[in-house]
């Protein structure tokens, strides 16, 4: 199959190649143009991570100048960052639906499938991303790969088994995983860890993500693989491209 990137990718006008820029520059520069997708009384979905971090100061600043909208957060890290922008937020029980969820990835395939969950986030952008009418991901152009599974694939796990799980996975797989934190867990917003996997290569990533969410404490798995997406993608010349279905 063709990439997205190769069949349906085009240039915003706006974006005129100035200087080679830094890997922050980039995501200052896609979160930055992300924002202006927002539009007047959406309800917004705002993703985790450090792109996101960008987007969320750039449409701080569009609020104060007179944008109405409601933001629902993926994180309460995001949520906070998003509190001290003066973007008024709403939780996900309270809409109906969200009409634009802007959000990173840590791997984009040809497909527009994703590996997210980087910054621990995965359960609560999965559920937002879920309730979304469209998702627009942010990203530069190093998350653009041709088949997931290099980035280690975050998996969301009850504390009380994360042991068997993880002989479970390791077993059936052949592969390396580590808890992520170690010693000192990292904790998610919903009280679980989340256990890294080390496949290198998923060759179906649906086959792959099922057979994970079967097994008992599992939560949910970084493999985010049918929503309606597309994708800014920023490069180190200045442009931007966006992928994906018009």
């Amino acid at each position: 199959m063709t990439p997205y990137w190769c069949r349906n990718t085009r240039i915003l006008p706006e974006c005129v190649p100035l200087r080679m820029l830094s890997s922050e520059d980039i995501k200052k520069t896609v979160g930055t143009l992300a924002a202006r997708e927002v539009q007047e009384n959406m309800t917004v979905g705002l993703g985790t991570g450090t792109t996101a971090h960008w987007l969320i100061v750039a449409l701080g600043e569009r609020v104060q100048q007179g944008l109405q909208c409601r933001a629902v957060p993926t994180s309460r890290q995001t949520a906070l960052l998003a509190e001290a922008n003066n973007i008024p937020l709403v939780p996900l029980n309270e809409v109906e639906r969200i009409d634009l969820t802007i959000d990173g990835a840590d791997e984009i395939d040809p497909q527009l499938q994703l590996i997210k969950g980087g910054g621990g986030a995965l359960l609560q952008e999965k559920m937002v991303a879920s309730a979304s009418q469209q998702v627009l991901i942010i990203a530069d152009h190093t998350k653009l790969v041709p088949r997931l599974g290099l980035f280690p694939l975050p998996v969301e796990l009850v504390p009380y088994n994360w042991k068997q799980v993880q002989r479970i996975i390791e077993k059936k797989y052949s592969i390396n995983t580590n808890l992520r934190g170690g010693q000192q867990p990292f904790v998610t917003d919903h009280g679980h860890y989340i256990l890294d996997c080390h496949f290198k290569q998923i060759p179906d990533a649906e086959v792959l993500a099922q057979a994970l969410r079967n097994i008992t404490g599992v939560v949910e798995v970084g493999l985010f693989l049918h929503f309606n997406a597309q994708a800014m993608i920023g490069y180190p010349d200045g442009s931007i491209k966006m992928i994906g279905p018009e």
